[in-house]
């Protein structure tokens, strides 16, 4: 960016978005006189969404590539052709014509036939399609809209991540019952320490494989492998995946591979808990501003520069969870990179049995916890590290999550069970790379778990730079 530049504010989210060039322009403000775009939702959303303008000459725009957005979506939004999808109004309540998937709706698994040679893995298939980060960025016209699902099909890391986790809970679960193990001896998740060693791909599903590692009375763990076939599902649709995918040529590389953690629940050693003040603490003052339904929704790709472009009051169609972002500016500002910090509210759009009821139970509300974590993490650090107008990429590389309480405290509470919060911070930033810890905490302010990422933050040059190699 060029020295002396303006600082501009944008009206998309109400702050100061930093130097840009002076041929900036706030996208949020017409030029030219506009026709309202229309808008897609099929209900009675009376919004009328302004079109989106900025100059292609633009080098402020961020150039999304591989695992978030190809470059044509900004292309397209710059050239007009493209609107954000906006299944509701950022005022509206979840409501009865909501699409947006429950985790059982998500997370759906079938459990397949061994392999031959009577290994002990269980095998299992993922049947639903894989939220797809920038989805809700869509052409208003039809071809285009076939090019770009075409194009961009790099799925949500946290679905590969959770559906392991849940693949490897429902192998243990069998092996609980041959053991006719009671209910007050069941294990719960502990930990799950994950790596993503190629891209996922939403147009296809997820095969997993589970193998126990050690089957111990207070303590075990397993092993899972994700795979995903060399072409994609034979349903033309792509979504659901038909029983026969799993009989398509898997990939011999690995997409994803975890060791999970199950642990006997007890009591705290001689009543002892130790924990931080809580955010609904520390952040009081910012928190009780407004009701935690009026903040707006977290952003479908939380990117400074595409926040600005589509405003920061689209819903999206993130699944599982109603999330909201906390504006936390104030308390950011002037403040290292360290002591910064991002707090999300989310609560389950739907309910999930934890007592058992259809296969259901506390761990399956422990994995949405990890589903939700992994969303716009190193998004938001590459805004803080000012990467915000000149993305290049973010990848996740290794994923661990840990759980600090027996799995029956992290039960979320479909009606009237208050909101979660996720707390954000990022410690490390270096190599090309970023740290992203989050604490989990819930609405009684108890440190129900930790999320620590680690991934790849790129600049746009960096990462075109490298294209050229």
């Amino acid at each position: 960016m060029s020295a002396g530049a303006p600082a501009v504010r944008g009206r998309a989210h109400g702050r100061c978005l930093g130097n840009l060039p002076s041929s900036y322009r706030d996208p949020l403000e017409p030029r030219t006189p506009q026709r309202p775009s229309p808008c897609q939702h099929p209900g009675s959303c009376q919004r009328r969404h302004r079109q989106l303008l900025l100059p292609r000459q633009d080098e402020a725009i961020v150039m999304v590539t591989a695992c978030l957005a190809p470059q044509a979506v900004i292309e397209g939004l710059l050239s007009k052709r493209w609107s954000l999808k906006c299944p509701f109004p950022s005022t509206a309540m979840p409501s009865d014509d909501d699409t947006r998937q429950s985790f059982q709706e998500a997370m759906a698994l079938v459990e397949l036939s061994a392999k031959e040679g009577g290994t002990a893995a269980k095998r299992f298939m993922g049947t639903r399609a894989a939220w797809l980060p920038g989805s809700d960025i869509i052409p208003q016209d039809p071809e285009q809209a076939q090019a770009f699902h075409r194009g961009h099909k790099a799925a949500y890391g946290g679905h590969v991540y959770t559906q392991s986790g849940l693949a490897v809970c429902q192998a243990w679960k069998e092996l609980e019952d041959k053991r006719g193990v009671k209910d007050s001896e069941r294990l719960g998740i502990h930990t799950i320490h994950g790596y993503f060693t190629s891209v996922g791909l939403s147009d296809r599903p997820f095969i997993y494989e589970v193998t126990p590692i050690n089957t111990n009375r207070s303590f075990s763990t397993l092993s899972v492998t994700a795979r995903q076939p060399t072409a994609p599902s034979t349903n033309p649709r792509g979504d659901p995946f038909p029983a026969a995918d799993a009989s398509l040529p898997l990939n011999s590389n690995l997409c994803f591979t975890a060791i999970c953690s199950f642990k006997l629940p007890e009591p705290h050693s001689m009543g002892i808990s130790a924990q931080e003040d809580s955010p609904q603490k520390r952040f009081a003052n910012i928190l009780s501003s407004r009701s935690a339904e009026e903040w707006p929704p977290a952003p479908p790709l939380d990117i400074d520069s595409i926040v600005a472009l589509v405003g920061a009051d689209r819903i999206g169609t993130f699944p599982i969870v109603d999330m909201k972002k906390v504006d936390m500016t104030g308390y950011n500002a002037d403040r290292p990179l360290h002591e910064r910090r991002e707090l999300l509210l989310y609560r389950l759009l739907k309910p999930l049995p934890a007592d058992g009821t259809d296969g259901w139970d506390a761990n399956a509300h422990v994995l949405v916890h990890a589903y939700v974590a992994d969303r716009n993490g190193l998004l938001m650090a590459g805004n803080h590290l000012g990467l915000g107008f000149r993305f290049g990429k973010a990848a996740s590389l290794s994923y661990t999550f840990v759980v600090h309480v027996n799995v029956d405290e992290a039960v979320l509470k479909h009606e009237d069970g208050g909101w979660w919060v996720q707390e954000a911070c990022f410690p490390r930033a270096a190599a090309g790379r970023g740290i992203v810890m989050s604490k989990i905490w819930s609405p009684q302010g108890v440190h129900v778990a930790t999320e620590y990422q680690d991934g790849l933050i790129r600049a746009e040059k960096e990462e075109r730079e490298r294209g050229k190699l």
